[in-house]
Order: C-alpha cells, then structure tokens, then sequence
C-alpha cells in the first residue's frame, strides 16, 4: 500500500506541473463554436501542406478563457516524416516583439521610463540622428540631403513604429536600403554595439513621428531595455515573461535537449525553387534581437495572449496592470499614415501590435479593437476583446506575403465557427 501511495504521488509530481501549464479546454458548443465548423481548419490547412506551402503546423483557438481548438496537422520535419506534436518549437520572427514591447511597458509601470523620453537617455549613440530628405532636380532625379531631426526619436515612436528606423528589406526608399546594405545595418549577425554603432552612422527614412513604417524599433527597444537594466533582453524576458507564465518553451535559443521539436520548413520554396534558409535557433546568437530572434510553442505563446485577454494577469502572476493592456491594445496612429502595405488595410498601430480601427475596412473578417501580428516564419495570432477570442497558428515557412495566403484563410475559418 505505502508502496503504491509512493508511486502515486510520483505521478501527481510528474503530471501537476504540465496540468498547470496548460490552459483549461471546453467542448467548442461550450463556448458558443461550432465543432463541425472548426474542423474545416484542418482539412484547410492540410490543403496547404499538399500545396508544399508548409510541411506541418498547429492551430489553437480559445474562446470564453478556454481552449476549443487545439490540433497539429502534418510533418514537424519533411527530412524525417515526423508527425507534426502539439508541443513543436517554432521560430517566431516578428511575434517576437510582442514579447519585447511587454518588457517595455514594464519598466514604465516601474517609473524606470517614459514613453516620452528620447532614445538617446538611454542609448546615447543614438542622440543625434539625422534624416535623408528627398528633392527632385529639374531632370527628374532625385537626390538626398541629410537634415538634423525635427524631434528626438522617443521610447514612444519605438513601440509604435513611427521613429523612422526601417528594414532595409521592407522601405521602398531606395537610398536608405542602399545605406542599411553598405553600413550592415541588420538585426542577426552583429552585438548589441555593433548594431548600434551601425544605426547611429545611417540616416533616418522620415522626421519621427510623421509616418508609421516597419522597421527595427522593437530591436532598439531591446536595447533600451538592456541599457536600463544591465541585463540581456533574454534573461530580462525570462525573469519578467517567460518564467511567471510558465513559458517553458519560449527562448532565444533552443537548447540540444528540445531540438528534436523544433518545427522545419520544406526544403525549397514553392514558387521559385530556391532554398529556404531560416533563423538557426540552435545555437547562440549575437544579440537578443527583440523583433525577431525568439522561438515557442503554441501553447506558450497561448497563455501569453491568455494574459493579455485576462488584463495583463494569469494563474494568479500580474505581468502588467489591465490599464497598461489598454493602452498598448488601443490605436496610437490617428491620421499618421503607412509609408507601405505591411500594415493592412483598417488598421492602425498600438504599442507592439496592429490595432483594428473597425468592424470593416479589410476583406478579412474581425471586430473593432482586435490585436494582432505575424512572423516572417509562417506564425500568426490575434486577440478579439469583443468575440472574447484569440487565435494562435504556428508553422515554418519561406517568408514572405504571400503567406497572407493561409494566415487569411485560417482566420476567416475561425470566425465562421462562432456559433452564438
């Protein structure tokens, strides 16, 4: 008997934890989905695997504070024909930022910043920044002169991407992509220093706070980060994030014991045949870059937009105040306009997330005062307060838009599923 009771409490030991991770589940009617109608995802999504848009991927979507839908379709790695797990690791790319934006706002509710405080209190490289204005000649040519900033860059135009910083393969201003190609201005493969080094030689795209464009501010949101704490944004991430809400799986780098989860793309891409080649989560980078360096689960990525739904708290640990949530989840462009297409049409832009402005104005279905973002790798989420619903899809992927293809698709199958 003592025997038996010892095996039994070992089990409870072994299982407690993974209960506690997971989210509580319902039966879709009992959230008000439709069961039948949410099967449609899989047999969508599994369309897209014989399409070689992807290999495998997992779905989750959660309704009422509980999960209706959670299921892994296809391969984890086409190499090796293993079945795609619920708990695969993928590289998150730009939901990355999310993560980075969250840190941010913490050290506000700490008093330790303000969104109105110049970039260069924190990273005094760069203070003095200078901005690429454009003029035309008489013959048609554009050239460039370099004029001081009207304004410093702030903390602000940072989460909401207005600070003139860009990607340089994203700007459609041809002069600055050629300065961000010869000065090494990038986001993988440099230090911290070397980043910032490199920003503070090139010019900005705009004056701050006049247009939203793309770009690496979540990176240098990462910096800050560090210059304020004396700690790398991973471990700050970790202590702060990843650690209370029991994201076991989230990190910068995965570790050789979790490798073997670690979701892989199709070997070519499916238009043009070329190699895909992503982000080596497997060994240590150079930076803890806060747009795009970060690997997870759907599960884990899941209790952090649970958190956010909830107001900032889960399972009893208070990341950020539920007025912090608001702000961040609430449209901080007004008329400022988007110097590209990444920002879809309908929305504006909150602090880390695109911000839905209303029930319509975009082709895909959602509701007024939805969040959202992507990642470059094929991942996806949104939170829709009004539906009280959120959605993670997760696969691997050749980057690039037209992967809208199926992260449209699985959103407007999420919504045909609300049956109440």
């Amino acid at each position: 008997m003592a025997k038996r009771c010892a095996v039994l409490l070992a089990v409870i030991v072994l299982l407690g934890p993974i209960g506690a991770w997971a989210l509580e589940t319902a039966k879709p009617e009992d959230v008000g989905l439709s069961a039948d109608h949410l099967a449609r995802i899989g047999q969508a999504l599994n369309k897209q695997i014989e399409d070689r848009s992807f290999p495998g991927a997992v779905a989750l979507v959660a309704r009422k504070g509980r999960i209706a839908y959670f299921e892994a379709i296809g391969q984890l790695d086409p190499k090796t024909s293993a079945p795609m797990p619920k708990d695969a690791i993928f590289r998150l790319y730009s939901m990355t930022k999310p993560f980075a934006s969250v840190a941010l706002m913490q050290l506000v509710e700490d008093g330790r910043v303000r969104l109105s405080d110049p970039v260069g209190v924190y990273l005094p490289q760069l203070a003095k920044l200078q901005v690429a204005v454009p003029s035309t000649d008489p013959a048609g040519k554009t050239t460039y002169t370099l004029v001081a900033t009207e304004r410093p860059v702030t903390l602000y135009d940072l989460l909401r991407h207005t600070s003139g910083l860009v990607y340089s393969g994203f700007t459609r201003t041809e002069y600055i992509k050629e300065l961000y190609t010869k000065g090494n201005v990038r986001w993988d493969g440099v230090t911290p220093a070397e980043q910032l080094e490199a920003l503070a030689k090139v010019p900005l795209a705009r004056q701050p706070g006049t247009m939203w464009e793309y770009g690496l501010s979540t990176d240098v949101v990462g910096r800050v980060i560090e210059s304020v704490t004396g700690a790398p944004l991973s471990r700050v991430l970790d202590d702060r994030i990843f650690r209370p809400l029991r994201m076991t799986d989230t990190s910068f780098l995965v570790p050789a014991t979790k490798v073997s989860r670690l979701a892989q793309p199709t070997a070519t891409d499916r238009a043009t045949g070329a190699p895909i080649r992503l982000l080596d989560v497997t060994v240590p980078q150079k930076n803890d870059a806060g747009g795009a360096g970060a690997a997870s689960t759907t599960m884990d990525y899941a209790r952090f937009l649970q958190m956010l739904a909830n107001g900032g708290q889960l399972d009893g640990q208070r990341i950020l105040a539920r007025t912090t949530v608001r702000h961040m989840t609430s449209d901080h462009l007004g008329d400022i306009k988007p110097a590209t297409t990444t920002l879809a049409p309908g929305y504006g832009f909150g602090l880390g997330f695109a911000v839905r402005r209303a029930d319509g104005l975009n082709g895909a279905p959602g509701s007024a005062g939805e969040y959202t973002w992507g990642g470059a790798g094929g991942t996806a989420f949104w939170v829709d307060p009004k539906e009280q619903l959120f959605a993670v899809l997760m696969t691997q992927a050749q980057p690039g838009p037209w992967q809208r293809e199926f992260k449209e698709l699985f959103r407007q199958l999420v919504y045909q599923a609300i049956a109440d």
